[in-house]
């Protein structure tokens, strides 16, 4: 139990006596190539360097994947790390040009799947690609992530309660490591996770029912779980209940996420993965579908359109308040839960959203302008947690209007 503070203790002592030594010679003026002639001088740099590698190792840290279960451990092929780039750089340059530059990585919100008309189970087909490309957190600022069908999120899939799905996930020949897919809508072993591990440039296929209605988050469950998540390796599965969702006008998919990158927030150029970041819950950026958002609004609605928002979380670290300034949901399914028997809220202000879960907002909106999507940990909206929905049509003063003051002859607008 004392071995390693012991050997501290030593280490730091003759350490400082072999410093002491040595400056004790240059204080007394004496040039230090005198110091090198004499037969014992040899004794403290020797002494200097074992203290100091003697310290090293009674203060050496283990990597944190000491506390998972030995299956869970990193692995790729080859042994490459689950860190690229930064913990191979050399490796990650080799092959960078393999990888294929992502003009935009952001999943677009309006790409939600029609409603499911039919009223019976069938057998539903799902190919999904994993590959690992570049593109911009922001303008100026790369990262290497790890995405399926090229984009983050991947895209929203969308099933029937009691369906089959065959779904099947090939790995892109350009990629340096195994992954897999874990669908939080799945019932077996790791989620499709154990019969899904694709190597570079080989494909696997399995069949799974679905049997529970809900907004289920799906990403890569290959070891090291978190690294491949907060690369951006992650996305949404709706499986509708039998009897289907409400009519909307407007459906949305957003997917918060986590980027942990070497350097400080807003650093230029390729951004190398940061795991100790990772490992604290310290992301740079905290991002809505992928990457921090222009000033143009992808959202759009017109006044009186009912507006449901797909929301999930992909984590790995943070739970997200999610909140929309200047609208109320009137209708939230809570962590995605849906169908018969689950609880429906009315008038919610702000929903949490939890790491690797969902929830589905409802409202209609009245006034036109412009409504700011954000996680309501606020300070998260300067790492890039917000998002614009643009709203048009005629103003509904009865709703909301500007009121003057008969005591302001400047006709400027006063709040009462």
């Amino acid at each position: 139990m004392y071995t390693y503070i012991i050997l501290e203790m030593i280490s730091a002592l003759a350490g400082a006596v072999a410093v002491i030594v040595f400056l004790e010679h240059i204080l007394r003026q004496r040039p230090v190539r005198e110091f090198f002639k004499k037969r014992w001088a040899f004794i403290p740099s020797i002494v200097f360097v074992i203290a100091f590698f003697g310290g090293m190792i009674a203060n050496k840290t283990y990597a944190p994947n000491f506390a998972m279960p030995p299956f869970m451990h990193s692995h790729a092929p080859g042994g490459i790390s689950a860190a690229l780039p930064f913990g191979k750089v050399l490796e990650f340059f080799r092959n960078q040009s393999h990888f294929e530059r992502v003009a935009d990585i952001s999943a677009d919100p309006n790409a939600v799947p029609p409603a499911i008309e039919r009223d019976a189970p069938a057998e539903v087909h799902i190919d999904l690609r994993v590959r690992e490309v570049v593109s911009e957190i922001a303008s100026g600022i790369y990262y290497n992530y790890w995405t399926y069908n090229g984009q983050v999120p991947g895209p929203m899939l969308r099933v029937r309660e009691g369906d089959t799905v065959i779904l099947s996930l090939t790995n892109d020949a350009s990629s340096l490591h195994h992954h897999n897919i874990d669908l939080h809508a799945v019932t077996g072993p790791g989620g499709g996770a154990t019969l899904s591990d694709v190597n570079p440039g080989e494909t696997k296929t399995f069949k799974w029912k679905a049997l529970n209605p809900g907004l289920y988050v799906y990403h890569c469950a290959m070891p090291n779980v978190s690294t491949h998540n907060s690369h951006g390796q992650y996305g949404m599965i709706l499986v509708e209940p039998k009897g289907g969702l409400p009519k909307v006008d407007k459906e949305f998919y957003i997917v918060q996420g986590e980027l942990y990158t070497v350097g400080e927030t807003g650093k230029r150029g390729l951004v190398p993965f940061d795991s100790n970041a990772l490992v604290a819950g310290e992301p740079n950026y905290v991002v809505f579908n992928g990457r921090i958002e222009d000033n143009v609004p992808r959202m759009k609605a017109n006044v009186g359109d009912r507006v449901r928002i797909y929301i999930g979380n992909g984590g790995v670290n943070l739970i997200s308040s999610f909140h929309i300034i200047g609208e109320i949901f009137d209708t939230v399914y809570p962590e995605g839960a849906m169908g018969q028997g689950s609880s429906v809220l009315k008038n919610v202000q702000t929903t949490i959203v939890p790491a690797g879960g969902s929830s589905v907002v409802e409202f209609t909106v009245d006034v036109p302008g412009k409504y700011l999507l954000v996680d309501h940990a606020l300070a998260r909206m300067n790492k890039g947690a917000w998002a614009v929905l643009e709203v048009s049509g005629k103003s509904n003063p009865e709703v909301f209007s500007p009121v003057v003051s008969e005591h302001d002859s400047g006709g400027s607008m006063h709040m009462h």
